[in-house]
């Protein structure tokens, strides 16, 4: 069966042409594709060539995990009814091309377990599911074992950045009902937007005594103001992806007995924690998603994504694509 795929050929070269699914199993659904998110993590490293060596790296390759779609086949084994809309994080892949994560195509191979289902009135907003299930791991890690409703006085106070990631994170500390947060913007255009929370810039910020700050922007250089900006045995959380090392000065962390925590990838639970928040209404998706293109104008999309600071969330439209 064919599809229609972005590929990025080799480090920014990309076209958008046919390929080959691999056959799906009993355990397999087939997915139309809506609407697929642009990562400016994962997609961008792809992209520019930048990403960290791992096992099945290479071009040309299919990126994307970000995408909402119809199943218009089920597996008889794969728990999935035709006609649902479902979140996917990526696809079961091609036979000519590379699937990392596989899911920016017209079609997609997936097992019927890596799906979600979504309430319909979702609409394009289920392609956050993923961002927001990361921002959701940033706060899950406050205490090991231990849901972050259930301790909203260890949420963060401060959260540095306000791109889609840092928003998400805001709306949760919010809902979860931790102490209004403040966030610190330095671009202009990036700081409307907020509910229930502050967005200042940073040199306008008094404060000394956050207990816990969750730095977002991944931006080299930040961790010696962020100490200075800690309450004695507050903690740092690193969520963001920092393309060098990162460093700090020892004797002003030793002396407030600073603790650093790294946020990873988000779990299968806090994906089903989304779910469950988005499709009930209880967490607000909406507002984020700033640009859309359809999938024939996919390089000026992925142009805009990572290089627009107007656009928080870049959507491709695939209800036209062949």
């Amino acid at each position: 069966m064919k599809t229609t795929a972005v590929v990025f050929e080799q480090p920014q070269q990309l076209s958008v042409r046919e390929l080959t699914l691999v056959p799906a199993t009993d355990a397999d659904v087939l997915v139309a594709m809506r609407w697929s998110g642009i990562s400016t993590g994962t997609e961008r490293m792809l992209w520019t060539g930048t990403m960290p060596p791992f096992p099945g790296l290479g071009y040309p390759l299919v990126p994307g995990y970000e995408g909402v779609g119809d199943i218009v086949e089920a597996g008889p084994a794969s728990g999935r009814t035709v006609g649902e809309l479902v979140y996917i994080a990526g696809s079961r892949g091609f036979t000519d091309a590379r699937g990392l994560f596989g899911g920016q195509a017209s079609l997609v191979v997936v097992p019927g377990t890596k799906t979600v289902v979504l309430d319909p009135s979702l609409g394009e907003t289920g392609a956050l599911f993923a961002l927001a299930a990361t921002a959701h791991n940033a706060l899950g890690a406050v205490a090991p074992g231990v849901s972050p409703r259930d301790v909203p006085e260890l949420l963060p106070e401060l959260i540095v950045g306000h791109g889609a990631l840092g928003r998400l994170i805001a709306r949760l500390v919010v809902l979860y009902g931790g102490k209004r947060p403040t966030v610190w913007e330095i671009n202009p255009v990036r700081m409307d937007g907020a509910r229930g929370y502050d967005v200042i810039h940073p040199e306008t910020d008094t404060r000394r005594d956050y207990r816990t700050i969750c730095e977002v922007s991944g931006a080299n250089g930040l961790i010696d103001t962020l100490v200075g900006r800690l309450a004695p045995g507050g903690e740092i959380c690193l969520a963001g992806f920092y393309s060098e090392p990162v460093s700090f000065t020892f004797p002003p962390a030793f002396m407030r007995q600073a603790r650093f925590r790294i946020a990873a990838q988000w779990k299968e639970s806090d994906l089903q924690t989304i779910a469950t928040l988005a499709n009930s209404g209880a967490l607000a998706l909406d507002g984020l998603i700033t640009h859309r293109e359809a999938v024939s104008r996919a390089a000026d999309a992925y142009t805009t994504a990572f290089g627009d600071p107007h656009c928080v969330k870049m959507i491709l439209d695939w209800r036209t694509a062949a």
